[in-house]
């Protein structure tokens, strides 16, 4: 059966919790008041997706197609502000405190149940081989534009990929695995609410995004994870394509596609992060501020 948007709220709590659940409780884990946790607990137990304050095997049936079943990491340019580290080593294979980069990515997508990965490669391609003994299940897939065009590019190889999808920006240190989750009801881009920023950004209306900017007051700091539905997942196939083809398209980031020059073809939900949650670090100084040990 499809899914009511609250209906999948309290599934999805439901699924992630291994005692039974009360009502009371319920509506202390999600945004929606007793009054309607009661009349969907009512619909959930009817259709017998829930029983006894647990989710029934029908009831995580009912979810599947909601479920995350792939990651696709772009993970192949220079990374040149964070040189002299990246002149020898991938930017999302740096370590901070001993630990890569992308390893902060790949646990949490483990934890989720994610194992279908896949990493879009270029510059120093080889080195992700290293990724291969603790992450056996992983498949890379070679940009060889990396250098000659952005990161749509890395878009155009994985493209056939984002259905039931998460899109990484593979050089995210994450501190709040939780972040990654197993289901979206919808496509969603997870960002940072502030009240200024000078880094990319959302304007977002009624949970929705309905620009992407640079700077901006009152916005979303956008952070470079997203969450692709089955359907928008194969609509981005085409899309990015088009967007590619098109004049001046090499120059374009792969997320323009549904946010900016196909953005009709979309709605996308912001999803909600916090500063302590994820680090993009972007410069060498800021790498030696988090980790001392490149302080020499």
């Amino acid at each position: 059966m499809e899914l009511s948007r609250k209906q999948f709220d309290i599934l999805e709590i439901l699924a992630t919790s291994e005692a039974p659940l009360s009502q009371r409780e319920l509506k202390d884990k999600s945004v929606h008041s007793l009054g309607t946790v009661n009349k969907i607990v009512k619909e959930l137990t009817e259709a017998k997706l829930m029983a006894d304050g647990k989710i029934t095997a029908a009831g995580l049936a009912a979810l599947e197609p909601y479920r995350a079943k792939r990651a696709v990491f772009i993970a192949a340019g220079f990374g040149s502000r964070l040189v002299p580290i990246t002149f020898n080593t991938p930017k999302p294979l740096v370590r901070v405190k001993g630990t890569r980069i992308i390893d902060t990515l790949l646990d949490a997508c483990l934890s989720a149940g994610i194992t279908e990965i896949y990493i879009v490669r270029g510059y120093l391609a080889e080195q992700f081989d290293q990724l291969l003994y603790k992450y056996p299940m992983i498949k890379f897939l070679e940009n060889p534009v990396y250098n000659e065009a952005n990161n749509i590019s890395s878009g155009m190889v994985a493209k056939h990929l984002l259905s039931n999808a998460y899109v990484f920006e593979a050089d995210l240190l994450l501190s709040n695995p939780g972040i990654i989750r197993k289901y979206h009801y919808t496509s969603d881009f997870l960002a940072i609410p502030k009240k200024r920023t000078d880094d990319w950004c959302f304007t977002v209306k009624d949970g929705m995004i309905v620009e992407e900017k640079v700077g901006g007051t009152d916005c979303f700091q956008m952070v470079g994870i997203s969450y692709w539905s089955e359907a928008d997942g194969k609509k981005l196939a085409t899309d990015i394509a088009d967007v590619y083809a098109s004049p001046g398209g090499k120059e374009r980031y792969w997320e323009q596609v549904p946010l900016v020059y196909k953005k009709e073809h979309y709605a996308v939900e912001v999803r909600e992060c916090r500063d302590e949650d994820i680090v993009e670090i972007d410069t060498f100084n800021e790498l030696k501020a988090i980790d001392k040990t490149y302080d020499v």
